[in-house]
């Protein structure tokens, strides 16, 4: 994941200066410490179903992603074992303004984080 080259490779596409004033971009990370109880966390397992995570690109339809103003989505994900500080999730919306962007985004981080991925924590051994 560069999100930098993603950000690039959006900003090439052709329309991009018509069609965006915003991107939001989330770049999740593996933590070390747990979400549910702040326990320390040595390394996560991590699976995603792309096939799932397609869907939730295309499951709003594209004549409704036009009206809202969104020009282009990128998802990626890592998989398998990852430590604290490593790249996760890549996701990036680009679109014409922010109330637009954000509600897109929003909902598509939600959808791909409780639909796609799926992690595993692993603590310190003892």
């Amino acid at each position: 994941m560069d999100v930098n080259k993603v950000l690039q490779e959006l900003k090439a596409r052709p329309g991009f200066t018509d069609h965006v004033g915003m991107m939001l971009v989330h770049n999740g990370v593996v933590r070390g410490w747990s979400r549910k109880d702040h326990a320390p966390v040595s390394s996560i397992t991590v699976s995603h179903d792309q096939a799932k995570m397609d869907a939730a690109l295309t499951a709003t339809p594209i004549v409704l992603l036009v009206l809202t103003g969104i020009f282009a989505i990128v998802a990626q994900a890592n998989g398998g074992e990852l430590q604290p500080g490593d790249d996760l999730l890549l996701l990036v919306v680009a679109g014409d303004i922010r109330e637009n962007v954000k509600a897109t985004f929003a909902e598509l981080l939600d959808r791909i984080k409780s639909e796609a991925v799926i992690k595993q924590e692993h603590g310190p051994e003892a």
